[in-house]
């Protein structure tokens, strides 16, 4: 294989990939760690956020007749001494907070 070849080979996968990239960036569809971290941010204004968990990947969610691509997580907090747990469902599309509950035991 001539190195002129494999050049040329390596410039197009580069070009390709760097395409696909582009395109997928565009989508606008925010990364979980986008969403945890938006989550992250509203609980946090009443207390320190000590723990949080996130499902990487969307799964289907029915609310009031319509069907959502979520994600679903949760985060932990302390305020004035005391732990509090939350649950979030997040559409997986717009960022959205569909649903935060505080987990009660």
């Amino acid at each position: 294989m001539k190195l002129r070849t494999l050049l040329i080979g390596a410039a197009a996968g580069f070009a390709a990939g760097f395409a696909t990239k582009q395109v997928l960036d565009q989508s606008g569809n925010p990364s979980p760690e986008k969403v945890l971290s938006q989550v992250k941010s509203q609980v946090q204004k009443d207390g320190k956020i000590y723990g949080s968990w996130i499902l990487m990947k969307p799964e289907t969610y029915r609310k009031n007749d319509l069907e959502y691509q979520v994600y679903k997580g949760g985060v932990t907090r302390h305020i004035d001494g005391n732990q509090e747990q939350f649950e979030f469902i997040a559409d997986s599309t717009t960022g959205t907070i569909l649903e935060l509950n505080l987990k009660t035991e």
